[in-house]
């Protein structure tokens, strides 16, 4: 529609001021919700050549449009904009051929294939609200992808090697007594993040006895005999000790065991897992390649670095003094490694919170410098952290808020709030517990997605359950609510003509059934969920604001009914379409 209206333009400019300029310089947009019209014009660049004053300009090439369009029936001008309206026959025409949401998005862009990593724990601890954040950004982006028709690969790089790891092995090794998940009855990740935290806590005695006699806090940190234990035992894993690789893999299989609960939880998934423990190796390889080829240069203590001050950007080491990898080889290793998985990627995105912004702009250069031309096509989507009402996390400490308990508090409070507002009186016994889990997911999938990614946000659960406002539950029962009106609903194919009248509410919420493609356009170009939570928030409201002034039933006019019917069952499809690609149920029933 816009594609006509700006041919009708440059037709207008022809005509009236016998010159035009490049179709791509006419700019059409959506008219702003708080002036009439469905379509904006900006004439400013017209202006050189009608010679005359913006409102004048406007004027005329309005004046053209409604007199030589069929399907515009109005215009009107603010300063240097004109607004144009499509006539209501031509959107109920435009309307009856309209087809499902998914179906709407077919061949509107080139597909391509692209891999999505997101999660990307750590095995020491279990997953906290940061990685929720991180978990549902990806998993959405990577819907959101797929339903543009791209080949979307869903993967995570687990981190499962490291100083880090070795703190939860020894700390569990010195004061476990042998605890299990299953003597314990804790998760396994919970189990070994438990020990990652009696790591920090002994840790800090040890400093704090040493600084007491007489060494400087900074060598206290370096000697306390915790930590050179836990150095030891890297050197061991990388030397492939038996027993400690033994121990290793025990307690990460625990951590995995307890992962995979909580993806399923959550709802998220993937398509291929790596594991650094495989992909450091790999990295250090290619370093050592790129140094042979001098790419790389060696100091004297034999550290690798990499000279990025061509991209403006520091010197970076890769390789330590005793040949240890660093992060980013693992990360060299990893990208290079999915390349040859997957040779067809056209792209890699990395959902990774914004304090590793300089580390993608570092190993990106170091992917080109090494002479990978697809490196351009690499993404780091950035996100900002997520905050509480008490405060930030920190693991170490064990302040964080687990991943589980949070889905679970999300569960009892879905439960409370619907069990108090009697919400779920209808529904049986057996299907109220799973709502609330759909009830509690939406809440907090929603405000967290609804959100742009760039921003940092503040968390707050009591807010994300509210069946009043921008929140998840709040659209689900809209769409339970036209569930029950296609329930009630005895007509079958829609029956009714283009002649009817329609009111100016349902004429907006056709209008914004409209839009959904160019916003799930925009949602893919940008990697933004919450564009799509913007416009089915928008689409909810429109169409609770037709819903509470219209009657749909016991109006004397069948063809009328059958149309509010009809346009009622495409809002619910498009809300339940938009929902899912938030990884969130769309219930029938609340």
């Amino acid at each position: 529609m816009e594609q006509k209206l700006q041919n009708s333009i440059y037709e207008a400019l022809d005509k009236l001021y016998g010159s035009s300029i490049k179709k791509e310089h006419i700019q059409v947009q959506r008219t702003r919700k708080e002036f009439d019209g469905d379509f904006t014009v900006v004439v400013f660049p017209f202006l050189k050549i009608s010679k005359k004053s913006p409102e004048q300009t406007a004027t005329e090439i309005g004046q053209y449009v409604l007199d030589n369009v069929e399907i515009i029936d109005s215009f009107n001008v603010i300063k240097g904009f004109l607004n144009i309206g499509f006539s209501h026959q031509f959107w109920i025409e435009w309307f009856k051929e309209l087809k499902d949401p998914e179906l709407q998005l077919k061949g509107l862009v080139e597909s391509k294939s692209i891999m999505v990593e997101y999660s990307s724990p750590n095995t020491n601890k279990p997953l906290h609200l940061g990685h929720i954040r991180n978990n549902l950004l990806g998993y959405s982006v990577s819907e959101i992808l797929k339903a543009m028709g791209h080949q979307v690969y869903k993967t995570q790089i687990i981190n499962d090697r490291g100083i880090h790891i070795c703190k939860s092995m020894l700390a569990w090794q010195l004061f476990g007594n042998g605890e299990t998940p299953q003597s314990s009855g804790l998760k396994g990740d919970k189990l070994v993040g438990k020990y990652y935290v009696e790591f920090d806590k002994h840790y800090k005695n040890e400093i704090a006895e040493l600084v007491t006699a007489g060494k400087s806090e900074e060598d206290a940190k370096k000697e306390a005999p915790l930590l050179v234990q836990a150095q030891q035992m890297l050197l061991k894993w990388e030397a492939k000790d038996p027993k400690v690789i033994g121990l290793w893999e025990t307690m990460n299989g625990w951590v995995y065991d307890g992962f995979d609960t909580t993806y399923k939880n959550l709802g998220v998934d993937f398509d291929k897992l790596y594991y650094e423990s495989v992909t450091y190796l790999y990295g250090k390889q290619k370093v050592l390649e790129g140094l042979e080829k001098g790419i790389f240069y060696q100091k004297e203590d034999g550290s690798v670095w990499c000279d990025l001050t061509e991209f403006k950007l520091d010197h970076k080491l890769l390789l330590r003094s005793d040949g240890t990898s660093v992060y980013i080889t693992q990360d060299i290793g990893t990208a290079l490694m999915r390349l040859e998985d997957y040779p067809e990627l056209n792209q890699l995105i990395y959902t990774v919170g914004n304090e590793q912004d300089y580390h993608f702009q570092v190993l990106f250069a170091i992917l080109s410098k090494l002479g990978y031309d697809w490196a351009k096509n690499c993404y780091h989507l950035s996100y900002g952290m997520v905050d509480l009402p008490t405060g930030k996390m920190k693991s170490r400490e064990g302040t964080v808020v687990d991943a589980d308990d949070l889905v679970s508090d999300m569960y009892l409070k879905a439960k409370e709030t619907t069990t108090e507002l009697g919400k779920l009186e209808d529904v049986p016994e057996s299907e109220k517990e799973t709502l609330f889990h759909e009830i509690g997911l939406a809440g907090l999938k929603y405000f967290i997605l609804k959100v742009d990614p760039k921003k940092r946000m503040m968390f707050n659960p009591e807010e994300s359950i509210d069946f009043n406002g921008n929140t998840g539950p709040f659209i689900q029962y809209t769409h339970a609510r036209i569930s029950a009106i296609l329930n009630r609903s005895k007509s079958g194919s829609p029956d009714y003509t283009s002649k009817i009248n329609i009111q100016s509410k349902e004429l907006d919420v056709i209008r914004q059934l409209y839009f959904f493609p160019a916003v799930m356009e925009a949602a893919a170009e940008n990697y933004s969920p919450a564009e799509i939570a913007s416009y089915v928030y928008d689409l909810v409201k429109i169409y609770n604001s037709f819903y509470q002034s219209i009657k749909i039933f016991d109006v004397d006019n069948n063809e009328i009914t059958a149309f509010r019917v009809e346009l009622s069952k495409k809002v619910g499809k498009t809300i339940a379409y938009g929902l899912q690609l938030l990884g969130i149920s769309a219930p029938n029933q609340m």
